[in-house]
């Protein structure tokens, strides 16, 4: 699920009003080869949704102004394609814009100048978003995939460790030293381990150990040490193994869900994202399923939050009060139009 990111941090001699979204799940990926590649050929089925989101914004406790609201949009991503269709701007909105956010996600800026008492601005855009699920490659494909030795830059960054996803922490790095030791035993036709093997391994340890228990979004080191966690801690604690085994992996953020991906490279050092699924069926390098593809990533720095990294890109809204009026409600707009 999204997450509520609730920390604020008061700016010098203003008050700075920021209400926090907790909505139901998101995702994202870069559109550019080198780090988003997945093969035509594992591209699976269609399926295309309208996609409704924005913000709606009152005036509860009186007049404000200065009002910016960032809202996650649909990402254009490998197996993903957006469209803009259609805005609905109340007279109160000056501009939207949408921006990117390091490569992994999109936001929505709403920026409103002034907003009197009892008054709503809304800002609503709708997009058509076309969804295709990915097919896991062949076996006898996997063979020549490996673990990369220089991973790009853009890739990099998907091996430290980032909020929530504590790969560095002792526990979790001696446990994957043990998993990756014991793939050692593992034996195939030709007698050779498979860095793909390997990986599953970590996988599949994970779904065996880690029940799947709704509730709060867990760091992977408190999964590791409950033994359950929702769809985000079990993706979590895959996530932190690939690391601390120098795998890069990170979080897909979809519609009312997440998971995970990790990634690797062919024969030519052509690299690919594999996701996996963490909850309901068992899913190793493939996605059965086309949901919205929200934010993909853990590890976010927003400009109006500096000295933050949030594991999600949340949705939140900032304001200054007129004379001693208080902060303005907001309702997050995200969901799939009904057909």
């Amino acid at each position: 699920m999204i997450p509520q990111m609730a920390k604020t941090t008061p700016l010098p001699c203003l008050l700075l009003l920021l209400l926090c979204c907790h909505s139901a799940s998101a995702q994202l990926l870069d559109s550019s080869a080198e780090e988003s590649g997945i093969d035509p050929e594992r591209v699976g089925e269609k399926v295309t949704v309208q996609f409704r989101v924005g913000a709606e914004i009152t005036a509860v406790r009186g007049a404000c102004k200065d009002i910016r609201a960032m809202v996650a949009v649909p990402f254009e991503c490998a197996e993903q394609s957006v469209r803009l269709v259609s805005e609905d701007f109340s007279r109160h909105v000056d501009k939207v814009k949408v921006r990117d956010l390091d490569g992994g996600a999109q936001q929505m800026l709403i920026t409103i100048p002034y907003l009197g008492a009892g008054e709503t601005a809304t800002a609503i855009q709708t997009y058509e978003v076309t969804t295709n699920t990915i097919e896991p490659p062949e076996d006898e494909d996997t063979v020549d995939l490996v673990i990369p030795k220089r991973p790009d830059r853009k890739v990099r960054k998907y091996l430290t460790s980032s909020p929530m996803i504590e790969s560095r922490d002792g526990k979790i790095r001696s446990l994957a030293g043990e998993l990756w030791r014991e793939t050692d035993d593992l034996s195939t036709e030709d007698g050779e381990v498979t860095d793909w093997r390997r990986i599953e391994h970590l996988y599949d340890y994970m779904l065996e150990n880690i029940k799947y228990s709704e509730g709060p979004d867990k760091s992977a080191a408190n999964t590791l040490r409950d033994g359950k966690a929702d769809c985000f801690g079990r993706s979590a604690l895959f996530i932190a193994l690939c690391r601390a085994n120098d795998i890069p992996a990170r979080v897909v953020w979809v519609d009312q869900h997440c998971y995970a991906e990790f990634y690797m490279e062919d024969a030519e050092g052509t690299g690919q994202w594999f996701p996996i699924e963490s909850a309901g069926s068992r899913s190793f390098g493939g996605m059965p399923l086309a949901r919205t593809i929200m934010q993909k990533g853990d590890s976010f720095q927003v400009p109006e939050r500096r000295g933050e990294k949030l594991f999600y890109a949340s949705d939140y809204l900032m304001a200054l009060p007129v004379g001693k009026s208080g902060k303005p409600t907001v309702k997050y707009i995200r969901e799939e139009v009904p057909q």
